[in-house]
């Protein structure tokens, strides 16, 4: 039988090991218990790392991957001797602004796309009744996959990068390291995005720092655009009429490939500055 002590060398290594070798280290024990289970699901799907996939497809690969998140984020907490409270979440003490964040982030997707509207680069499609039906389902994908790459990249991944870095270059790395992991699941699809996805990491940094290093808020804006975005194409609401530039709007319609995106990235930590007391 394994024993589980923390002068186990191995846990001991991972407790004293440089930061950037802990977080390697890390991400590899994630991954690698992981492959179990994504091995035959990768088959089943024919799918490999860096080939875009539908959402149908991936669901299942990222469920499997996250399922396994707060796993390995206790497995660390627990060899470093510290609460699990340090990554960020304190209970019902982060509710208030979890709540802020879901509103603002959903509140700025509408934004977004009414002013799209408004100089007719976009429109809103008339049959609303399928929304009704994706609201529950998005907003649960929201909040999970809020709070899981919240836990894991501004709670554990910043916070190890604090312990030897300042603030703002830990931000920077932790940003970079989120937005290259997503090409995993699109590959080179992706590469339009990174601008975009790293300066998601960024103002999402910006919101712990204005919520106290705490996550709620972080895991609210994280989900609202999750929520937002998501209930958009599920229930096909939202078209493009092709009168503005692919760059504007987003290349392949993603819109963090765009001009418009990255603007409203900027107004977002705008507002998360005001509301830094």
């Amino acid at each position: 039988m394994p024993t589980f002590d923390r002068a186990h060398p191995f846990f001991a290594f991972f407790a004293e090991a440089p930061v950037l070798l802990r977080v390697g280290v890390f991400f590899a024990v994630w991954v690698t218990i992981w492959l179990p289970i994504a091995t035959p699901l990768a088959i089943a799907l024919q799918w490999h790392p860096f080939k875009p996939l539908e959402i149908r497809q991936k669901l299942p690969l990222v469920a499997s991957l996250y399922l396994l998140a707060p796993i390995v984020l206790w497995a660390a907490a627990w060899v470093q001797n510290v609460p699990f409270s340090d990554y960020g979440l304190s209970g019902l003490n982060d509710l208030g602004s979890l709540c802020r964040g879901l509103g603002l982030g959903t509140i700025g997707i509408t934004v977004l796309f009414g002013v799209q509207t408004l100089l007719g680069w976009s429109e809103w499609k008339s049959d609303w009744k399928q929304l009704g039906s994706v609201l529950l389902p998005t907003l649960f994908l929201g909040l999970w996959v809020g709070v899981t790459e919240e836990l894991v990249f501004r709670g554990f991944l910043l916070g190890q990068l604090e312990q030897t870095y300042g603030l703002w270059s830990s931000a920077i790395v932790s940003s970079l390291i989120f937005a290259l992991l997503h090409l995993i699941w699109e590959g080179a699809e992706n590469i339009p995005q990174l601008p975009g996805l790293w300066m998601m990491g960024m103002v999402l940094c910006l919101a712990r720092r204005v919520d106290h290093n705490h996550l709620g808020l972080a895991w609210g804006l994280h989900a609202g655009w999750v929520f937002g975005m998501a209930s958009l194409d599920s229930a096909n609401l939202i078209s493009y009429t092709g009168r503005a530039s692919q760059w504007l709007t987003g290349l392949k319609e993603k819109p963090l490939a765009g001009a418009m995106g990255l603007i409203f990235l900027l107004t977002t930590a705008g507002a998360l500055w005001i509301m830094n007391p």
